[in-house]
């Protein structure tokens, strides 16, 4: 609304009457190129506050703008203007909620706000359109924009930068879902730049708030200025168990099986996307219809809500070409169109179709078709209306009349041509189609014709265009392969990493989140031969890659399988329609010749629609196309991907841009899209040279291991001192660990890897009494003994007592530091510190029973310890016996059975005395050293126990 503090007369901004009280003064003008109102006459009371046009010195006071004296609002305007701002709240059904509606509260000034409320998450939308129409164009002037910000979730960035700036790859997503569902229900010809801003003000982690802000872009559109043909609403879908669950909480979406977005009217769906796990046609069509049933509640509710407090629609805004010029453009163009739309390739055809365009741009603008009737079809401007001509103005048609120093020269005006060359180019792009798509349905109905009426390229309805494809294309990659389907052609890319390589995500849940595959799509300006610039990804292109990205996700094998981060990058280097889906093709086969183990292969197809078949002959029939070209989807109803196997669905994204199909149309869309699938996967198994299926040599190597979650600290050390000591020693490109004990190690070659996980596993294992360390080196030595490292970092005591057999004074006078020597661990104490004993592996003489019964009743000092051979006690083996010396000189007789494990036998015993302790080891023992997990254990065996 137009308001000024001095006084200006207020004047409503709306297209129709209203009841509002509008000033004769105000005349709408429905020039495009004008604002909506303007005030052609004012009379000679103009105060202060004036606007001039003169031409030739002359005052001219055409257009003013007059600041009256006093106020003057009329009693109508002042209680529109009350009612107006009255704030209106409803609650409208949301599956199995309801959201809370709120509009003339925040945001009065634009056409269109809303405030929509789900649990604690509010999202705020706003529409506004501009005030002059733009030029006309072959699309409508919407542009989206999505912020989830920060601040509802009680958080700011994790960046440098703590305002928001650059749109997140989910926030586009969002912004396309908002977008694709709008733009079909707009009304043709009004050129109003339109803009749609939606704010996450408010996030409780529990209620998504993407189908809330399209629920409440569709509501704003509704209530706004803005035309458009029926309210949309958007809903999700999920699956748990056997049960369709509408607008799923985040938590109830962590264990469905379906994530189903839908979008349309009280009587169409507009839009569909979604992922699943392989999930049948079947089911898919009862999810769509559930939500259907959903949004067509939601429209009910909203059409309530616009009868109450809608504004009313600018439909005297739109302009569109004039009737007859569709006529003289088909007159001009159907017999060379007819031919050019035959050209089976798509650059000579765009070409043909180009110069044909500029013909009929030619004659209708410049040489022919100039109206007759003198003011017929002209449009007037404003400009004319200023330049119009004073009463008292000489006019001179040929020759020059002086007037002193002034030489006046006429200048002749052209002749006005009945259409603008916008409303051509429209127009030609509009029965381009149409031939296009009579040439379709007239092919469905003569197929056996031979002057054609077949597709473009010449195949029928349900045939794909030729495949193949090849892998190993580039040799330093991980993995690469190029599929080709008719003149579209992705080249797709895989790199294996670790998880540093992984792609962190900033969201609203303050969870952090990292993606192990993702794929990027990449769409140059040279796959279609034109010249463009090269920048950040678009939107399309983030659109088309989370599409193949979450087609492929479900054949990845879970992380303790492959532990790989996996990135794909498909680049079209073709494009003829249904690009995202080569992506899904090519990106398969390259993650097979990368050597990742997928569970199955997938295949993605594009279908297409003509809706209307009783246009060109036909009996009204819906007719379906599979593996669709640009044209046919530049000039079709219906673009469906769908991406799967043979037998099940993993993504799916439908758009419409009519206003709407139904479920038996989607149905046999589906069918017909698991016809094409089963044979483009046929065809993706003749690929040659196939997939290599097994790791590049140019690969990491990734090693698991897992240790005590306690140990993880004496891997890292100070300040990572350790950890990074064993990078620099042994070479790896990373090691990482985790909280759980879960070490990842990442090499260039496999010594490398050995090197480190060797010296890990020394530093993490838990020492067990019995385990035998060969080799070990003398660190230091002391008074009472000498400090063995049996693993880097980790040291016991050998004391004295346990170094030799004999009697020994001081430990320096039989060893020195490095000397290198075979210990036995025969106690753990409860600080963690290790006893080693040397003695316990020495060789003792064999006793024969006879001497060991003289030595025992002449009171030899002396130990007897019975050992069995391998076998477990009690089965009668017969027992042997030795003896050893005792270091305190007093007799004692033991008798000790063992009992066997089937893997090692281990001989231990220990004393509260240092000197007292004795362990012996039967003879003809085998020691071997098994690996189990991240330790070494050292286990003991017999050749009778084996």
């Amino acid at each position: 609304m137009l308001a000024s503090t001095s006084g200006v007369r207020s004047t409503p901004f709306y297209a129709q009457p209203s009841h509002f009280t509008v000033s004769r003064r105000c005349k709408f003008l429905s020039s495009p190129n004008r604002p909506r109102f303007l005030t052609p006459k004012i009379s000679s009371k103009c105060s202060s506050l004036s606007l001039f046009f003169s031409r030739n010195g002359v005052g001219c006071n055409r257009f003013s703008v007059r600041a009256l004296a006093e106020p003057e609002v009329s009693d109508s305007v002042a209680a529109g203007c009350s009612s107006l701002l009255q704030p209106v709240s409803v609650k409208i059904p949301f599956g199995n909620r309801e959201i809370l509606i709120e509009t003339g509260h925040i945001g009065r000034q634009a056409s269109g706000s809303v405030m929509a409320t789900d649990g604690e998450t509010i999202v705020y939308t706003s529409v506004c359109l501009s005030d002059v129409p733009s030029e006309p164009s072959d699309f409508f002037p919407l542009s989206v924009t999505y912020q989830e910000r920060f601040s509802a979730a009680g958080r700011t960035s994790g960046g440098f930068f703590k305002r928001e700036g650059k749109t997140k790859d989910n926030e586009v997503l969002i912004c396309r879902m908002i977008d694709r569902p709008l733009r079909p229900t707009m009304l043709k010809g009004f050129y109003h730049e339109t803009q749609l801003l939606s704010w996450v003000l408010s996030y409780d982690g529990l209620h998504c708030p993407d189908a809330l802000a399209v629920t409440a872009a569709g509501i704003a559109v509704a209530l706004s200025e803005v035309p458009h043909s029926a309210a949309i609403a958007g809903v999700r879908v999920g699956l748990l168990g056997d049960k369709f669950v509408v607008n799923p909480t985040t938590k109830e979406m962590e264990d469905s099986t379906l994530d189903l977005f839908l979008a349309g009217t009280d009587n169409a769906i507009l839009m569909i996307e979604g992922y699943c796990d392989f999930l049948p046609e079947e089911k898919l069509l009862e999810a769509v219809e559930v939500g259907q049933d959903a949004v067509r509640e939601i429209c009910s509710a909203v059409k309530a809500l616009v009868k109450k407090c809608g504004k009313p629609k600018m439909l005297d805004a739109i302009k569109l070409p004039p009737p007859e010029l569709y006529q003289l453009v088909e007159k001009i163009a159907g017999d060379e169109l007819h031919n050019v739309l035959q050209i089976k390739s798509k650059i000579p055809r765009r070409k043909a179709i180009s110069l044909l365009e500029e013909k009929v741009i030619n004659r209708l603008t410049d040489k022919g078709y100039i109206s007759t009737e003198g003011t017929a079809g002209s449009v007037e401007t404003i400009q004319d209306l200023i330049d119009e001509d004073d009463e008292d103005e000489e006019i001179v048609i040929d020759g020059e009349v002086d007037e002193g120093d002034v030489c006046i020269k006429p200048i002749s005006r052209k002749s006005t041509p009945l259409f603008t060359e916008v409303d051509v180019k429209l127009v030609f792009k509009e029965v381009s189609s149409k031939f296009l798509r009579r040439r379709i349905v007239e092919g469905q109905l003569f197929l056996s014709s031979l002057e054609g009426g077949k597709r473009s390229d010449g195949r029928s309805p349900e045939d794909i265009r030729p495949i193949t494809s090849s892998c190993g294309l580039l040799p330093r990659a991980h993995g690469s392969a190029l599929f080709t389907r008719g003149e579209t052609q992705s080249l797709a890319v895989v790199t294996l990493g670790d998880k540093q390589m992984a792609q962190k995500l900033d969201n609203l849940a303050n969870v952090e989140e990292f993606k192990r595959f993702y794929l990027q799509y990449s769409f140059p300006p040279s796959s279609v031969g034109e010249v463009g610039r090269m920048g950040a990804p678009s939107r399309r292109e983030i659109g088309h890659g989370t599409l193949a990205e979450r087609a492929l996700e479900p054949i990845l094998p879970i992380e303790d399988e492959f532990p790989y981060t996996v990135r794909v990058e498909s680049t079209i280097t073709e494009s003829n329609g249904s690009s995202s889906m080569a992506s899904v093709c090519g990106g398969c086969l390259a993650l097979q010749d990368a050597g990742v183990p997928l569970k199955c292969s997938i295949a993605g197809i594009a279908m297409g629609l003509v809706l209307d078949t009783h246009e060109f002959g036909g009996n009204g029939t819906p007719l379906i196309l599979s593996d669709i070209t640009g044209a046919e989807d530049a000039s079709g109803d219906m673009d469906f991907k769908v991406a799967g196997n043979e037998d099940g669905i993993t993504a799916f994204q439908m758009d419409i841009k009519v206003e709407g199909i139904t479920l038996p149309v989607m149905k046999e869309a589906l069918l017909q899209a698991r016809d094409g699938r089963r044979r483009i996967l046929a065809e993706m198994t003749k690929c040659s040279p196939p997939p290599t299926k097994s790791l590049s040599k140019y690969a990491p190597l990734i090693h698991i291991m897992k240790v005590a979650p306690e140990k993880v600290n004496a891997i890292i050390g100070s300040g990572g001192k350790k950890v990074k000591s064993i990078i620099e020693e042994t070479g790896v490109e990373a090691i990482d660990t985790q909280d759980d004990g879960i070490v990842k190690i990442i090499a260039k070659d496999l010594s490398s890897l050995e090197k480190s996980k060797s010296i890990i596993s020394s530093l993490t294992m838990v020492p067990t009494v019995g385990d035998i360390y060969r080799n070990c080196e003398i660190k230091s030595i002391v008074p009472y003994g000498v400090f063995v490292e049996i693993a880097p970092g980790r040291e016991g005591l050998c004391h004295i007592s346990e170094l030799t057999s004999d009697w020994l004074a001081k430990a320096e006078d039989a060893f020195k530091v490095g000397d290198r020597v075979d210990v036995k661990l025969i106690e753990v104490n409860d600080k963690g510190q290790l006893r080693l004993s040397r003695r316990a592996l020495l060789p003792v003489p064999e006793t024969s029973p006879e001497d060991l019964s003289s030595k025992q009743l002449t009171g030899n000092q002396a130990e007897v310890v019975v050992a069995d051979s391998g076998k477990a006690s009690g089965e009668g083996t017969p027992k042997k016996y030795v003896s050893i010396s005792k270091a305190d000189g007093l007799p004692r007789e033991q008798i000790e059975q063992t009992k066997v494990k089937s893997s090692a036998t281990k001989l231990a015993s220990s004393s509260k005395s240092d000197s007292a302790e004795t362990s012996l080891l039967p003879r003809k023992k085998v020691f071997k050293r098994v690996k189990s997990g991240s330790k070494a254990v050292t286990g003991v065996s017999g050749k009778d126990g084996e």
